[in-house]
């Protein structure tokens, strides 16, 4: 994996609590990481999925997202700052 990207596995969290561990990894985040790949399924339901696209694509630490062709992962692009 690269040392760049974090990878969190949002299986098994209701939006509330995705919500509260991305907005921490946001926080927290230092300078080299550049993605946060969040992997949240889709087979059971696409409230995640959909709670992360909405929140978080004009969130102003994320450049853009990146989503996965099975629509399983979400990645959050971050931005760089001096």
């Amino acid at each position: 994996m690269d040392a760049g990207t974090l990878t969190v596995d949002l299986h098994g969290k209701n939006t509330y609590q995705a919500k509260v561990t991305v907005d921490a990894l946001l926080r927290r985040t230092k300078a080299g990481t550049y993605r946060i790949r969040l992997i949240h399924g889709c087979h059971g339901g696409t409230a995640l999925r959909d709670c992360i696209r909405a929140e978080y694509a004009n969130h102003p630490k994320v450049k853009r997202l990146i989503l996965s062709p099975d629509g399983g992962a979400t990645e959050l692009v971050l931005r760089e700052y001096l």
